[in-house]
């Protein structure tokens, strides 16, 4: 006979087979079994897009693409985001905006109303926003009077009133021209004669890509010319002369 020592062993060892029996058939079940663990492929990740560009700071590039009506100015006082220049002597110029009912939009217009008739005289209304160099301004104008001259112009890549390009009209001399103005003095680069009328609106623009300088007049080019004297951006404008009375409507400034 096993003693009761021995049967207790015994017993215990059955049991531990028993269990260990058990954890072998769960463990060799198909319920038991979980599926082989895969690993999604992870995306990579994207680039942080970048942060928008900020406004532009005060007498930084801005956008072109602007427009001047005039039509929301106030009548009698010069017109919101312009300043005013004179290059040469004598008065500094009166800009205001008047009312003319022949005004090709709205009813308002900006008008240099100063008749000093100092020769050597250029009164000039730029704005505020400094543009790229490569640019294009248009005005409609009309020369309403003068003894002197009756001029209108177009100003870019404007520095200060003593440095820029202008190309002018000129209705007692019939041609217009391009200059450059430099360190206060005029030099004229190039010149075409024609009509130009007093009393009419016209159509002026001028276009300045790298050194590539071109005027256009009621909608035909007349001046091609290469200079290099300004290569920067600079701010637009109007310009007159001597005692030129001279009226301004949709100035528009945009890409070339």
């Amino acid at each position: 006979m096993k003693s009761i020592g021995q049967i207790a062993v015994l017993c215990t060892g059955l049991v531990l087979a028993s269990t260990a029996c058990q954890q072998v058939r769960l463990q060799g079940s198909p319920e038991s079994q979980s599926a082989p663990t895969t690993t999604e492929p992870q995306p990579r990740p994207q680039p942080t897009p970048a942060a928008a560009e900020p406004d532009p700071a005060p007498g930084n590039p801005a956008p072109a693409g602007m427009v001047w009506s005039f039509d929301t100015d106030r009548l009698g006082e010069p017109p919101a985001g312009f300043a005013f220049g004179l290059t040469g002597s004598g008065a500094r110029g009166r800009w205001e905006i008047i009312a003319d009912p022949g005004a090709p939009s709205g009813g308002h217009v900006l008008a240099q109303l100063d008749a000093d008739d100092t020769d050597f005289r250029f009164p000039i209304a730029v704005a505020d926003a400094v543009q790229p160099a490569d640019v294009r301004v248009s005005v409609r104008c009309k020369m309403v009077s003068g003894v002197v001259d009756q001029a209108c112009g177009l100003v870019v890549r404007y520095q200060d009133e003593n440095n820029y390009y202008i190309t002018r009209a000129n209705a007692l001399e019939g041609n217009i021209r391009l200059y450059y103005v430099q360190g206060g003095s005029r030099r004229q680069l190039a010149s075409w004669s024609g009509v130009v009328q007093a009393g009419v609106w016209h159509d002026y623009a001028f276009e300045a890509v790298g050194d590539r300088l071109q005027v256009f007049w009621n909608g035909e080019r007349i001046i091609d010319h290469r200079d290099t004297t300004f290569t920067q951006g600079g701010r637009i404008g109007v310009w007159t002369k001597a005692d030129s009375v001279t009226y301004f409507d949709d100035l528009r400034v945009g890409p070339p």
